[in-house]
Formats: structure tokens, C-alpha cells, sequence
């Protein structure tokens, strides 16, 4: 005997695929009322995962350029996560608003590395530094970076602190002289130069990563680097938010050259009416204790209106990384 399925079921069954929601799925709202939580990084730190983000401003008054700040988020999972504190802009460099973090662990250190925000052309990378991953000192020599020569606007944002070759490996984003086209850069530091403006060394004088293919439109940016045997691997975002922007790798066997390993976007942005139809973007790749990797990524189905993050684990082969 055949059943036919009543009409007002078919539509839950249907609206409840199209709302689907991925084992992890953070948005932080304590800032603007509306989950919004971008440009993930996350550590092991003191027996727990401490995740930074790019946090909106809070009065409800943004221009798009003003008022960020960072948030931190714990959890013993990388599932489920809950916010735990914050880095607010703190001086006169930093008064316009700080996102995009990159955290380091060095011994029982965080180092913490961000962007001013709000200053265009004069944005640049700071640093500070925390014993127990939520209270930060400022590095007295901020900001630590901004790039120079003919092939760039003098902006830097997006920074990647990488241990390499016995170096710290500073990668960059930054924007062409006319900034319209957000390309990438690299500067190094010794070990010891203690993340200092002058321990940096800018190694290129044209970009070493820009757009070329068509889903990357006019933006590279957000690089994330780990090292597998004699290769290095950087994740990065192709395409400004929204475009929709997705994330691409490539790799280098001395950091400095890069090589994108395909034409085609590693991590895609979702299909319509999935929650990351606008966009899979600005990656971060993360190593565990027990070598598993996972690639987190922010995304939305709003064009921005809110923004999540999540992450999928990444397996690895002779070929390089794979979604699992």
C-alpha cells in the first residue's frame, strides 16, 4: 500500500536540508546582537583550544572600517565553543579598530599578530604577546610592519607568523599602488629578533602571490601556512568577501616562491541556500596534537549580514591536501 506524504512535510523535510548546519557552526553575538565572528585562528594552548577572531563593533554604528576588535573563544572539542574574552584596540595606533589575528605559540607564550583597522593605505601589523592566551601585552615597537617599494600601497593586513628555516616567516596581504588588487607579500626575522619592527626583513620586491584565476577576481589574501616533510603549504583566499570568496592552496619549498597547485578553488563556497552560499573564505589550517588537520574558514548565506565559522578536516597525500 502506498502513502503519500502530506504536502506541509515535504515542505519541513525540504526547509530543514536548506538550513542544514555543519558539527561546527560559531557566530559570536555579544558584540552586535547577530552571530558575526571572522578570520579564524586557533591554537592548543594550557589543555585547551583558544580560537581568535575578527569581533564587529558593538554600538551598531559600523562603516564598515571602524571599531573591531578581537575575540576569544575556548573549547576542549574544536566543536563546540564559547567566547571567553577579548583584545579591545588599545593606544593610538590602534584606535580606529584591530581584526585579523594570527597566534603563535612559543614555549608557554602566546604571540598574538593583527591589523589596525579603519587607516586604508596606513594599516599595518602589530604584535603583542600573553601568558595565559586572553591578556595581552603590546609590543612597544608597533606597528611592526608595513611593506615597501614601487609594487605596493605601503598597507599590510592579514599577518601569518610561520617558524621556518630557523626564521619567522611574516606573510602578508597588501594591495597594489592603485589599491584595487590585493596580492601578497613576505618579510623574515631571526628567532630572536623578539618580533620586534626592526627584526623584520621584507625578502620580496613583487608580490609572491596574486589573483590569476577567475575565482579569485581581484583578491589574494589571508594566507595559512603548515609545513608537511620538505614542503610548506599556504592556504589562502581568492576573491573579496562575498564575490563569493573560496580558498585556494599552494606551496614552497623555501617560502619565498610559491606555487598554486591548481586552478580551482580547494574549499568552495556552498550551493544555494546552504549556510556558506555566500562565500567559504579567509582559511586557517590547524595541525592537532595527534597530526589530524583541520581547515577552518568563515562563511555566510547573506552576503555578509552575519558570518560563521566552521572547519573540515584535511587529509594529506603524495599529491598534497585533500578534504576528507
Amino acid at each position: 500500500m502506498k502513502y503519500k506524504i502530506p504536502f506541509t512535510v515535504i515542505i519541513l523535510l525540504n526547509t530543514l536540508a536548506v538550513i542544514a548546519q555543519p558539527e561546527m557552526y560559531y557566530g559570536d553575538t555579544s558584540r552586535s546582537g547577530k552571530p558575526f565572528s571572522k578570520d579564524p585562528h586557533v591554537i592548543r594552548f594550557d589543555g585547551r583550544y583558544l580560537m581568535y577572531t575578527s569581533a564587529p563593533p558593538s554600538d551598531g554604528g559600523d562603516d564598515g572600517m571602524q571599531g573591531w576588535e578581537i575575540g576569544i573563544a575556548e573549547s576542549t572539542d574544536l566543536v563546540n565553543w564559547e567566547k571567553i574574552g577579548s583584545v579591545p584596540p588599545s593606544g593610538d595606533v590602534e584606535s580606529k579598530g584591530i581584526c585579523a589575528p594570527c597566534a603563535l605559540v612559543v614555549n608557554d607564550t602566546v604571540h598574538l599578530f593583527y591589523q589596525t583597522y579603519g587607516n586604508w593605505r596606513n594599516d599595518a601589523i602589530c604584535h603583542a604577546w600573553s601568558v595565559d592566551g586572553i591578556h595581552f601585552v603590546r609590543n612597544t615597537t608597533n606597528p611592526i610592519f608595513h611593506p615597501k617599494g614601487e609594487w605596493t600601497s605601503g598597507r599590510a593586513i592579514d599577518a601569518e607568523v610561520y617558524s621556518f628555516n630557523n626564521q619567522y616567516y611574516l606573510y602578508f596581504a597588501t594591495r597594489d599602488p592603485d589599491m584595487r588588487v590585493q596580492i601578497m607579500g613576505v618579510a623574515v626575522s631571526p628567532l630572536s629578533g623578539g618580533f620586534k619592527r626592526e627584526s623584520w626583513t621584507q625578502k620580496c620586491d613583487k608580490p609572491i602571490l596574486a589573483p590569476e584565476f577567475p575565482w579569485e577576481g581581484l583578491c589574494t589574501e589571508g594566507a595559512s601556512v603548515i609545513q608537511k616533510g620538505d614542503w610548506l603549504y599556504m592556504f589562502y583566499a581568492g576573491a573579496y568577501n562575498n564575490k563569493p570568496q573560496q580558498v585556494g592552496v599552494a606551496k614552497s619549498s623555501d617560502g619565498l616562491k610559491w606555487e598554486k597547485l591548481s586552478n580551482k578553488p580547494f574549499q568552495t563556497n556552498g550551493d544555494p541556500g546552504t549556510w556558506n552560499s555566500s562565500e567559504s573564505g579567509h582559511p586557517h589550517i590547524f595541525e592537532d596534537q595527534d597530526g589530524r588537520t583541520y581547515l577552518f574558514f568563515q562563511g555566510n548565506n547573506d552576503q555578509g549580514e552575519t558570518w560563521y565559522i566552521s572547519k573540515t578536516e584535511v587529509g594529506w597525500n603524495e599529491s598534497g591536501p585533500y578534504l576528507k
